[in-house]
């Protein structure tokens, strides 16, 4: 079917632009017309939707290196039974023409829909999922006094509340009417003569059915309706589908029963299956509340109200009015409204809500803060640097919610099984009890034998049972159809996702989706970059040298005599005092971190360091600069040789100290070498713990530096990387190839990093880590986000992981294998339809359960599980 979409596209800078798009599209098969107007950044596009989808299209326009504008909204969805409801959802939302994309997740009641905003609006997704026969929870655009997060989030939890109380109360009801059906059974089984045919003057099997009625309307009404939907409109099957067979069938055959038909009254097996899958819902719903929990926990931590700073008056108001630019008071014990930067003021911080580390952060002027973190102490003033969705708290959050909805690759496995699951169950059922029917003999003689026959009503009549082959072939259908269930299909992947997000978001470790971590636990390279991730980041003075006369001709001894700019030398380093000065004052003009790095260092040590009168920088080589010292020359071995300088004097120490990674420069006066100063960027004190962690794992470790190669050397030495794993000297823009090299050799890589040139790096890797200190660009190109300035979080990222994977493997072991052994259980009638329902019930039940029970986990150890489960 032929179809048009007028798109919006951003980063078209000239009339080549429009062009390249227009060749790309060309090249689709399905694109009938394609036309793009850099004037208006907007394109035209006919297609044939049979041939090709939105989704390609937008993925073509991104490919050409633009961007198609689309827009993503998270829907909450109620009456989803199944996974199977999942995915009709998935289809209704992508069968509409401006839909890009479509992700339902049963185990949250959400799903995901990017569309084209010029073709398709809110409102057309909402009929979109009832026309499925769904109910989305609609959004008031317009809520005042809320944001839309936050509305949205109060929205999805009164609508599952909602859903949890109706449940209840739904089992309270059919719990009291099915109470006097369980008493007649046991009664009927234990002391058939104790009540006889009749109750109060009334025929007993006319009770039943006064009994068993209500339940089958009120209880079953749900899944009758829901079966008819997926039936007739969408034509397909799910669990409400079985439900309604088993229970339906044994209800009417009891009602024909009851008007003259041989046979028995199942009219407490009809109710029996309701109550106890209602019951399994309730707690099923009760379960993915508890499963969400986590969020909701980030979201109350929110403060309330902020006390800013307006006029030169202090004012309290809701933090959704925080602008901007406000100043805010925060006092001890107070929440930090928003994120900020501290403008003045002292005090320790609790991050722990948001970087899962206990220990409070020392806080002064020119500090970042975070919001919903706690002031622990002294008072600060804040300037709000961010607000509403855009602080870090909202940012957590709205990444975990992608995460949850994007599920891993295994999840694909369980996605075909339940495609086919239902279909494959009623035919197995109609093929059992068709065959019970016509060969009892048969199958009675092979299954009599059996051990757990006695769990069957009595058997067919030619086995010796009393009810007939007919009752006994309905009883087998019925059976096979409630046993079996897709919803624990379903939710073995999602629900320990959900889990296993939220574990990493409390312990400061953001993963994109599911499918990253799932990935993760495949990493078997690990590459660090150097600086800022396995180090400080920050360079500081860490030796000076004095190797010689100095410029004025004065004795070694003698203080200078150049108007105070060098304090009287001691007697433990009577030279080190002027090489120092000499240095930081020739540095001065300088902004490399190199040489704030020294300047810094020489105001620390009291030394006064004076503007130079001239300064050159030399690039790659160092600076040249004229001060009181005089002629001063600071850097590396080719700036001293360009000057004539003879730098042989201090070869020793210069490779002293590179050998103990560090960066050391000569530093000469007036043409006389005088001595050597050096930085270190220290390494963190926690990426020696990572790597031998990561070794402990048997993973290999690598480091990528742009440093040279003896201070890199150096560096891995320290932590524990085998020199031979190390990558020096390679430039900002090479550091990507660096990692496709790696992984050329068969690797699965994750790349480490936290600056602007290791983003190509990160994207490139199979999983790419950034470090939370570090830049936008650097975390919004990896998979995975580490909240803390800590290497050895990689490690936290990987437990995680391996634990998720782990207890969805758990999960499916459990789900699959409890419909391998009760379906033919079922088929050869050894289980009776009511102890089916109740089966079916608790296995989606104990899935979720074995998923909550997760939560316990910390990723400060290793997750514990058997090793064929791992």
């Amino acid at each position: 079917m032929a179809r048009t979409t007028h798109l919006d596209i951003r980063g078209m800078s000239c009339a080549n632009c429009s062009g390249t798009v227009e060749d790309a599209l060309s090249e689709l098969d399905g694109i009938i017309e394609a036309n793009v107007n850099f004037a208006t950044d907007e394109g035209s596009v006919e297609y044939d939707s049979g041939e090709v989808t939105l989704a390609e299209i937008y993925g073509t326009i991104e490919d050409a290196g633009y961007e198609p504008v689309s827009e993503e909204v998270s829907i909450g969805i109620s009456d989803m039974t199944c996974s199977n409801c999942a995915e009709t959802n998935e289809d209704a939302l992508e069968a509409l023409p401006g839909v890009v994309s479509a992700k339902v997740n049963y185990a949250t009641d959400e799903g995901v829909v990017r569309y084209n905003p010029n073709d398709m609006d809110l409102g057309s997704l909402y009929e979109a999922i009832e026309g499925a026969g769904y109910t989305p929870v609609r959004e008031d655009e317009g809520d005042e006094g809320a944001s839309a997060g936050e509305s949205s989030a109060d929205r999805r939890d009164a609508a599952r509340q909602a859903e949890i109380r109706r449940q209840r109360n739904l089992t309270i009801l059919g719990a009291v009417l099915s109470t006097p059906l369980i008493f007649f059974m046991l009664e009927h089984l234990l002391f058939d003569e104790l009540l006889g045919d009749t109750l109060l003057g009334l025929p007993l099997g006319w009770v039943m059915f006064g009994l068993a009625t209500p339940v089958q309307y009120f209880l079953g009404k749900e899944f009758y309706e829901n079966s008819y939907k997926a039936l007739v409109k969408n034509r397909t099957a799910n669990m409400d589908v079985l439900i309604a067979l088993g229970s339906s069938t044994a209800y009417f055959y009891s009602v024909a029963v009851l008007f003259g038909f041989t046979g028995s009254l199942y009219f407490d097996t009809a109710a029996l299956i309701l109550v106890f899958i209602t019951l399994g819902n309730y707690l099923e719903a009760r379960s993915k509340g508890q499963a969400s929990e986590a969020l909701r926990k980030l979201l109350e931590m929110e403060a309330d109200t902020a006390t800013v700073v307006r006029d030169g008056d202090e004012e309290e108001i809701p933090v959704e009015d925080v602008a901007v630019g406000d100043l805010m008071v925060v006092r001890p014990g107070e929440k930090i409204p928003t994120d900020g930067v501290v403008r003045d003021g002292e005090s320790a911080v609790d991050e722990s809500m948001v970087t899962g580390e206990s220990v409070p952060v020392e806080k002064s002027a020119g500090d970042e803060v975070v919001g919903a973190t706690v002031n622990e102490n002294g008072v600060l003033k804040v300037e709000a640097t961010k607000v509403g969705s855009e602080t870090a708290l909202q940012q957590i959050v709205q990444m975990v919610k992608e995460a949850q909805s994007r599920q891993p690759e295994i999840q694909q496995v369980a996605d075909r099984i339940s495609a086919y699951f239902v279909p494959a169950v009623i035919a197995n059922a109609l093929i059992w009890g068709t065959l019970w029917f016509l060969f009892p003999e048969a199958l009675a003689g092979f299954v009599q034998s059996l051990p757990l026959w006695g769990l069957v009503a009595s058997g067919p009549a030619v086995a010796g049972g009393t009810v007939s082959v007919f009752e006994f072939a309905v009883v087998v259908f019925a059976s096979a159809v409630l046993i079996a269930c897709p919803c624990a299909l379903g939710l073995a992947t999602p629900a320990a996702t959900m889990v296993g997000t939220s574990i990493g978001a409390q312990n400061g470790v953001l993963f994109k989706g599911g499918d990253v971590l799932e990935r993760v636990r495949d990493v078997d390279t690990v590459v660090f970059d150097k600086t800022g991730t396995l180090t400080e980041g920050e360079m500081r003075l860490t030796d000076v040298v004095a190797l010689g006369p100095r410029a004025d001709g004065g004795s070694d001894a003698e203080p200078a005599t150049d108007g105070g700019a060098v304090e009287a030398p001691t007697e433990t380093d009577p030279d080190e005092n002027f090489v120092l000065s000499a240095a930081a004052s020739a540095e001065k003009g300088s902004e490399h971190p190199l040489a704030q790095a020294i300047v810094e260092g020489a105001r620390e040590r009291g030394l006064e360091v004076e503007d130079p009168e001239s300064f050159e920088n030399v690039p790659g080589h160092g600076v040249r600069a004229t001060t009181s010292h005089g002629e001063v020359l600071v850097g590396n071995r080719k700036l001293m040789e360009d000057n004539g300088v003879d730098a042989s004097r201090a070869e020793e120490p210069m490779e002293r100290l590179e050998r103990e990674g560090k960066t050391a420069m000569l530093v000469a006066v007036d043409g006389q070498l005088v001595g050597v100063v050096a930085d270190a960027d220290t390494v963190k004190q926690s990426a020696k713990e990572a790597v031998s962690g990561l070794h402990q794992t048997d993973r290999e470790v690598m480091m990528i530096t742009g440093d040279n190669e003896r201070t890199a050397r150096a560096v891995a030495e320290e932590v524990g990387i085998d020199p031979d794993n190390v990558r020096a000297e390679v430039l900002p823009e090479d550091k990507a190839d660096a990692v496709e090299s790696i992984q050329s050799e068969g690797r699965e890589a994750m790349m480490v990093g936290d600056g602007v040139n290791d983003a190509p790096a990160l994207a490139a890797a199979y999983v790419g880590a950034a470090i939370g200190s570090g830049t936008d660009v650097a975390i919004e190109a990896a998979d995975v986000t580490l909240m803390r300035d800590d290497p050895a979080d990689v490690l936290k990222a990987i437990r995680v992981s391996e634990g998720t994977l782990a207890k969805i493997k758990q999960n499916l072991f459990w789900a699959l294998g409890y419909n391998t052994a009760m379906i033919p259980l079922a088929s050869l009638g050894l289980l009776q339809p009511v102890l089916a329902a109740g089966a079916m019930a608790f296995s989606s039940v104990s899935v979720l359960t074995n998923s909550l029970l997760f939560r316990r986990y910390t990723p400060d150890h290793d997750y514990e599980l058997l090793g064929f489960l791992r």
